[in-house]
Parts: C-alpha cells; sequence; structure tokens
C-alpha cells in the first residue's frame, strides 16, 4: 500500500500543474473560442472559471481543439418555450 500512495500523488500533482497551465490559457485565451458568449467577459469572469477549467481541462482541451461550441440545451422547459 505504501508503494502506490506517492506515485498516485505526483500523478495528481502533475494533472493538477498542467490543469492550472491550462486553465489559465483557457480562462484568457481559449474560453471565448469555445463559448462566443464569454468574448467580453471580465477579468472576474476569468478568475472565476480557472479552479473548474483546471480540474476538466482535458475535456476543455478536447473541445477547445475542435472550436466546437456549446452544447445546446434540449430540456422540456425549453422545448415548450419554442412552442
Amino acid at each position: 500500500m505504501q508503494a502506490i500512495v506517492p506515485p498516485l500523488l505526483a500523478a495528481l500533482g502533475i494533472y493538477l500543474a498542467l490543469g492550472l497551465a491550462f486553465g489559465l490559457a483557457f480562462a484568457f485565451l481559449g474560453v471565448k473560442k469555445v463559448d462566443p458568449g464569454a468574448a467580453g467577459a471580465g477579468l472576474g469572469f476569468k478568475l472565476l472559471i480557472v479552479p473548474g477549467s483546471a480540474v476538466f481541462w482535458p475535456l476543455l482541451a478536447a473541445r477547445w481543439a475542435k472550436g466546437s461550441p456549446p452544447p445546446t440545451e434540449r430540456s422540456a422547459h425549453r422545448k415548450s418555450a419554442e412552442n
């Protein structure tokens, strides 16, 4: 058990370090490509999304690379509002 914990903590540290670097780059450069509604966002918004971007960086990196827009909400409320 003791031989497993240090490599797992090292892997987690590497993941979070990469995530923090990505999160900063994404918040200041990439968020407007993934979500056009965030193009005019201020510094407060950008700092607010850094932690989430750092955790979910592989998913957001794929969306940034594709340039795909955010998914469209298809809830029952939105469907009834369209009619």
